[in-house]
């Protein structure tokens, strides 16, 4: 039987990628996801697996040793991971936007002094938009930065980081009005500044702490938290691109592929369900036979298959204009927002055919069926996906005249 959500066209090099991160996948992080998840315990020992293999540096450029490979490949690999756990894929996802956002916009000195330890997986990043009371409203951010001499200083509190206490240099968006007129629109005074810390919790370098991780319904291993701000100076060479004010499009050209890396996420977590729900099905008996064989079930199964299908079209979609060099905020909307919601869907689908043994702790699709959700929120609710699509599609097609 062929897999589902095959991607046609792929290059041997990214078959063999995919082989290599599948057969990880398989081997050393399925059969312990589920007990680390259920102690919230750190992976490290899959996150030293995935240095190894070099993943870390995966869409970064080979000068500065990284592999060089395309977002469609980043997201397949994503996939992969995140069918065996969506938190190893985290892990990865913060560090890449910051890699990629340095990659797109940061100045030669900054791509030359940290793009070589984040493809080596020594410097690990995160970023960090969203706020206590924000939402999806980047431009009600409140926290600031005031030139003071050669540096600035930043005020502020940021939520919702991951790899928050792991991480060792976080992107961080902040408001900036030094060289902006009053009145100036909230998004044309927002700034990215690159701030290294040390990993860990507590004061990780003077003026910024990281308080603790969050205690999460779902999604756990990866550490999440909030980042305190009280007096942290930055020298303004870390203001990313090194000019204030561009940091709201950096940020949003970064958040377009973290929507295809949640899509990717969904995708995976979709596949994994659909396995799990068409293995049970084939092993419970009810009334002398397999559930398979009873036509309700074999309707469930097809249904989740032809979900998991197309959301990972569209994924890869998403990706390959990505990578074109086009626009991709309409593609990677609707895909982060279809696979998320196909995500939830196939999960409760095999959930149910699961029975009672679903509400259980020792089968695996009772964590799934507690990530899932997150989905639905992660780089933008469906709500907000809806705005963009709709507000892009009426410029695709404005009556004329």
């Amino acid at each position: 039987m062929a897999r589902l959500a095959q991607t046609a066209g792929l290059t041997d090099i990214q078959q063999e990628i995919l082989s290599t991160v599948r057969d990880f996948v398989d081997k050393e992080i399925i059969p312990v996801a589920t007990g680390l998840e259920h102690r919230d315990e750190y992976p490290q020992q899959i996150v030293d697996g995935l240095k190894e293999l070099g993943l870390f540096g995966l869409m970064i450029p080979e000068e500065y040793g990284g592999l060089g490979e395309s977002l469609l490949t980043y997201a397949l690999c994503v996939e992969e991971i995140a069918r065996g756990w969506m938190s190893v894929s985290g892990i990865i996802n913060t560090h890449f936007i910051v890699a990629y956002m340095l990659k797109q916009h940061g100045t030669q000195e900054q791509k030359d002094h940290f793009l070589p330890r984040m493809a080596a997986g020594d410097i690990r990043g995160a970023f960090s938009m969203s706020e206590p009371g924000l939402g999806s409203d980047v431009s009600a951010i409140t926290s600031k930065a005031v030139k003071d001499g050669e540096e600035y200083v930043l005020n502020g509190q940021k939520m919702w980081l991951t790899n928050g206490g792991t991480s060792s240099l976080v992107a961080v968006l902040v408001r900036s009005d030094e060289g902006h007129a009053e009145g100036t629109a909230p998004h044309k005074s927002m700034t990215t500044f690159l701030v290294e810390k040390e990993p860990g919790f507590g004061e990780v370098r003077p003026g910024l702490t990281i308080p603790g991780k969050i205690d999460k319904m779902g999604y756990k291993g990866v550490d999440t938290t909030e980042l305190i701000m009280d007096g942290l100076r930055i020298p303004a060479n870390r203001v990313l691109g090194g000019v204030t004010g561009r940091g709201f499009y950096q940020m949003m050209d970064g958040v377009e592929v973290g929507r295809v890396n949640v899509a990717a996420r969904g995708c995976g977590v979709a596949q994994r369900a659909f396995e799990l729900g068409v293995e049970y099905a084939q092993q419970r008996h009810t009334f002398g036979k397999p559930i398979a064989q009873h036509q309700a079930i074999q309707f469930k199964l097809a249904e989740m298959a032809t979900k998991v299908e197309a959301a990972h079209a569209m994924m890869v979609n998403a990706a390959r204009k990505k990578d074109s060099g086009e626009r991709n905020d309409l593609e990677a909307g609707m895909a982060k927002y279809l696979a998320s919601e196909y995500c939830k869907e196939v999960v409760e689908d095999a959930f149910r055919i699961h029975g009672g043994y679903g509400f259980s702790k020792e089968y695996e699709i009772e964590r799934l069926y507690r990530e899932a959700p997150m989905l639905l929120i992660g780089e933008g609710t469906a709500e907000i996906q809806k705005m963009i699509i709709g507000r892009r599609l009426l410029e695709e097609y404005r009556l004329q005249g």
